[in-house]
């Protein structure tokens, strides 16, 4: 279940932010990096979890920053994007961060903002980073049987982030310690300034001192994540046994590949006691009835099954043996359709895909692929159609939309889904892959200041912001701008060289005070 995806480099980075410097949120290791402190909790059984949980109003919550937190994720998140490590599926990314936001939402009072998304990695695992940043390896998703025990894990690194875990760790190092983060959070600050390779040497600095102490959480803080995450999950209306069924899976894989599995998970083995505990919180929660995996669950699990696979593995035949043995379900007919066109047999996916969509006009997911499959089949017009009907239906749907958008330039209607693009994006966060197809579809447009400005976005995104201003500047020598585009692009260029100016004067102040 370890087992890396060929062609994708190790987790661990050499020349950016490792992450195991900062001790991530892992289910298996427990640790986690927290960016908040809890909100009261709003029903009866949150309320009761809360009582005997530590003062968050300590001195931890000034260890670091809201603003320094968020720095450091968005760092690491654009490190792991560098290295190919995060899937830019839209419809697995928008599953998972609806599932993740609907439990986030009872975790806090809405001042922490979660972001979720994969990790191209088959082992089993999932973290937490500074600045509400969760991540879920493929592994996991594959290894998890219902979406409780997904909502379950998620809810369990949610509960690391609320708590404060990390900063409360630190605090309770030694002067060492403190000036070690402090070294590495100055280290990622100036490649936020500046992009460049400035940061490297201090980051490697600090990451051979930090490596020789790793910062390992109690059974204490794994049993206060457990805790809170369970009530978490029971408020976003869970089975909460869902997280003591996913530690007994855990629990077989640890007992089954000793040899094999992570050695984080060696460390911090996934007991029966803490299995027992998980249960035995969860029968003390007012009883809810059972409730059905989603079709989207048990599509995505196929999907990212089907994406992980390596590139010549055809897996029409493992499809092919499910249906013969008498599994016939709307997930594996999907992740056939999505094997045939995996091996370049679109019109055997559009065939299997109709009948499904007509069936199901309710699951997004179908309209997505058929109209996928039909593009690359050479039936553009149905493509087109098929978009066209969806997003009646769905209006602003990510997944939707960015599909569309890309089959729209592949007709070469580019305006189309420039507007397309602009009228999502105006109401959503778009990921910086989904920005820069914004950038893509004005340019061919041929409006190139909003060309230049989404490309700015992009490499805002992406943690470069002095590429990112140049782009600004480059966008506001184009003569065709609007005065809302003038307007905007200056606006965006003082907001990002006031940052810059900020961070400067800080590091100065820094450098002074020594």
């Amino acid at each position: 279940m370890n087992r890396r995806i060929t062609g994708y480099k190790p987790l661990f980075l050499t020349t950016g932010l490792a992450v195991a410097t900062f001790a991530l949120g892992s289910l298996a290791l427990g640790q986690a990096l927290p960016q908040s402190t809890p909100s009261p909790a709003t029903s009866a059984s949150s309320s009761s979890a809360y009582s005997n949980l530590p003062d968050m109003g300590s001195g931890a919550n000034a260890i670091i920053s809201r603003a320094d937190e968020y720095q450091i994720g968005r760092m690491i998140l654009s490190n792991l994007r560098d290295e190919n490590q995060v899937l830019e599926d839209p419809e697995a990314t928008e599953y998972l961060q609806d599932l993740g936001g609907r439990i986030g939402s009872e975790a806090q009072d809405g001042t922490q903002k979660f972001t979720f998304f994969v990790v191209r990695d088959l082992g089993v695992n999932a973290f937490a980073v500074p600045g509400g940043y969760i991540g879920t390896n493929i592994g996991l998703v594959l290894l998890t049987s219902s979406e409780s025990e997904l909502a379950g894990v998620l809810a369990h690194e949610i509960g690391h982030v609320v708590q404060r875990h990390i900063a409360r760790a630190v605090q309770a190092q030694s002067r060492q310690s403190l000036s070690t983060m402090a070294a590495m959070l100055g280290a990622i600050l100036i490649g936020v300034a500046g992009g460049g390779d400035a940061a490297a040497g201090l980051i490697a600095v600090a990451q051979g001192t930090a490596m020789q102490q790793q910062i390992n959480f109690t059974r204490m803080e794994e049993s206060e994540a457990d805790r809170v995450g369970i009530n978490f999950l029971a408020d976003a209306n869970f089975d909460p046994n869902g997280m003591a069924s996913f530690f007994s899976a855990m629990g077989r894989v640890e007992g089954v590949q000793l040899y094999t599995i992570p050695d984080m998970l060696k460390s911090h083995p996934v007991t029966t006691l803490r299995i027992a505990e998980a249960r035995a919180r969860a029968s003390q929660l007012p009883h809810r009835p059972s409730r059905q995996d989603p079709p989207s669950y048990t599509l995505i699990r196929e999907r990212l099954r089907v994406l992980s696979a390596e590139p010549e593995t055809d897996l029409r035949p493992y499809y092919a043996r499910l249906k013969a043995n008498g599994v016939d379900t709307l997930a594996v007919r999907y992740g056939a359709a999505l094997a045939s066109i995996k091996a370049d047999d679109a019109a055997a996916a559009v065939q299997a895909l109709e009948p499904l969509v007509e069936a199901n006009p309710g699951v997004t997911l179908l309209h997505s692929a058929l109209g996928q499959a039909q593009q690359l089949a050479g039936q553009q017009d149905k493509a087109l159609a098929t978009f066209a009907r969806a997003i009646a239906l769905y209006p602003r749907n990510v997944p939707l939309t960015v599909r569309y958008a890309e089959t729209l330039m592949k007709a070469e209607r580019p305006a189309q889904a420039h507007q397309l693009l602009l009228d999502l994006f105006n109401n959503t966060t778009p990921t910086p892959d989904q920005i820069r197809l914004t950038a893509l579809a004005a340019s061919s447009a041929g409006d190139t200041g909003d060309a230049y400005y989404y490309m700015a976005e992009y490499h805002i995104a992406s943690g470069n912001l002095m590429l990112g201003t140049q782009q600004l500047d480059l966008a506001l020598t184009e003569p065709r701008l609007t005065d809302v585009q003038r307007k905007r692009f200056l606006a965006r260029r003082d907001e990002i060289r006031g940052f810059l100016r900020e961070q400067r004067q800080q590091r100065a102040q820094g450098g002074s005070s020594r």
